[in-house]
């Protein structure tokens, strides 16, 4: 495989400006953008592996933090699920293509010409690997800003399922001819700031307890969690 030159400085630039940040210390951007194929196996510069790592790290925690703070508060497994979705790598070779970091990659000549900047694992992984070059340049900040912009369509796309469960889980009872209920199991707060545990059940195959300001958003709840246990696992 020959060897591919890092992107120039119009590339970088140009990433620079899309990311809305200039880094201080380019050779952290440089080193995120280098795919391994880059050295064909020969000693060269560091490519984004190491940097992948701490990415993954960084992300985690960010995406954690902002499920974390969501009104109504989500559940320890309603936490686990969110990030479940939003920190893998489909998620990070979509926020990678919003961003097109594949134009600026430096990858080996057969791998550009084989399609290597758009593959999803490469996207996947470089976009770990730009979300550590912008915490190692600028703290925790830039990646913030990055993750809470580029991951907005995929927090939008959680939300969206979340307040489509009941739909999804009438569906499925009708379709499989069970019984679908919801259940008042505890109302507790002042009037103006009520508080609702309500039970999903389907009759003869599972149930279970949604947490929400209002019984639409507690059944909400339970039916989102409900469907993850019968339906999506």
């Amino acid at each position: 495989m020959a060897r591919q030159p890092a992107p120039g400085e119009d590339a970088l630039a140009a990433l620079e400006t899309r990311l809305d940040w200039r880094f201080a210390a380019r050779a952290h951007l440089v080193e995120a953008l280098r795919h391994s194929s880059a050295s064909d196996g020969k000693p060269g510069p560091p490519d984004n592996e190491r940097l992948e790592f701490l990415g993954d790290r960084v992300l985690g925690l960010v995406v954690a933090e902002h499920l974390f703070a969501r009104r109504p508060p989500l559940s320890e497994s309603e936490l686990a699920q969110g990030l479940n979705a939003l920190v893998n790598r489909g998620a990070c070779a979509r926020a990678a293509r919003r961003v097109d970091l594949g134009a600026a990659l430096t990858l080996s000549k057969s791998e550009a010409q084989g399609g290597g900047r758009n593959k999803e694992t490469i996207l996947g992984d470089a976009c770990e690997a730009l979300i550590a070059a912008l915490y190692l340049d600028g703290g925790m900040a830039p990646a913030r800003a990055f993750i809470e912009r580029f991951w907005a369509e995929e927090f939008a796309a959680l939300d969206a399922a979340r307040r489509d469960a009941k739909s999804r889980l009438q569906e499925w009872a009708a379709a499989n001819k069970r019984a679908l209920r919801y259940d008042i199991v505890e109302r507790s707060g002042a009037d103006h700031a009520p508080n609702f545990i309500i039970e999903a059940i389907v009759d003869g195959v599972a149930s279970a307890r949604g947490e929400g300001g209002s019984k639409r958003e507690a059944e909400q709840n339970a039916a989102a969690i409900l469907l993850k246990e019968i339906v999506d696992e």
